[in-house]
């Protein structure tokens, strides 16, 4: 009987082991179309940003599955590496970028396999790998100077970035910051300021920090994405430029003004702790 049981556990094995590999050889063909849309994209990038030259490691979610896929080493290739149960709820249709703990926690970008799919997700890839040089240059060190990335950490708050309690609503910054990006729309520099100013004013430090936090990450990122929009001609993304206002509004708000702060100075274009203290330094 236990030789039985034993020879039925070895089949067992034998099948799941068969077809986790059919499966792996499958979303390899499926996805190689957009890998390389990803190696051609890159080099029609670079040549307008220095940032879009570098091709991060891409986690492509399925089935319950993370599907871990880099560039070989000395080639202009993506392979499949190996895969991964997912462990943690995965928002549908994410597009994200963190350090995979499974892969000795390199940057990497997360997205379903629809992103690899049309340009528009494959910009989506670049907005992200974005988010990666952020990490790569410096983000880690700005965050520590914030004290709501401090408080954040000692709470194991890993969502702040997320769900922080931002006054969105509050009459006095709805309308502050609607003259804000009317102002750095039209390049209006001294009512930027003023409004920057304000801004201080009329936000407790956690907020302030926020709102600044968000502008130059995802601001940024904003910025480079509708470059490279521009670059393959496709429309600019302006979403959430006005009112009512929520977390995203910050991205579109970050962006305008980082187009401000590098047409006046390139050295911002990729100097990011000089950007962030720039931008700072407005609201003083």
């Amino acid at each position: 009987m236990k030789r039985v049981l034993s020879g039925s556990l070895a089949l067992l094995a034998l099948t799941v082991g068969l077809q986790a590999r059919i499966q792996e050889k499958s979303i390899q063909e499926e996805l190689r179309p957009g890998f390389q849309k990803i190696i051609e994209m890159g080099r029609v990038l670079g040549k307008i940003h220095p940032f879009f030259k570098k091709l991060y490691p891409i986690a492509v979610v399925e089935e319950e599955r993370f599907f871990i896929f880099d560039i070989e080493q000395g080639k202009e290739e993506y392979v499949f590496v190996k895969d991964v149960p997912v462990t943690s709820p995965v928002p549908e249709g994410v597009r994200a970028a963190f350090p995979l703990s499974f892969y000795e926690d390199r940057m990497a970008c997360v997205v379903t396999p629809d992103a690899l799919s049309d340009t528009e997700g494959l910009v989506m890839i670049f907005h992200e790998f974005v988010h990666c040089r952020q990490n790569d240059l410096g983000e880690q060190k700005i965050k520590s100077t914030l004290g709501i990335a401090r408080k954040a950490r000692a709470d194991q708050n890993v969502m702040w970035e997320i769900n922080h309690p931002f006054p969105y609503q509050d009459e006095l910054f709805v309308e502050i910051y609607a003259m804000f990006l009317e102002a750095v729309a039209r390049g209006d520099e001294g009512m930027v300021t003023r409004c920057r100013m304000s801004l201080r004013e009329i936000l407790n430090d956690d907020d302030f920090e926020y709102l600044l936090w968000q502008e130059w990450k995802e601001g940024f990122a904003r910025w480079m994405e509708n470059r490279a929009r521009v670059k393959l001609g496709l429309e600019i993304n302006r979403g959430w430029a006005q009112p009512p206002f929520d977390r995203v509004s910050f991205y579109a708000g970050g962006a305008a003004l980082i187009a401000m702060l590098v047409k006046a100075d390139e050295e911002m274009e990729t100097d990011l702790e000089g950007l962030f203290t720039k931008m700072k330094s407005l609201s003083f």
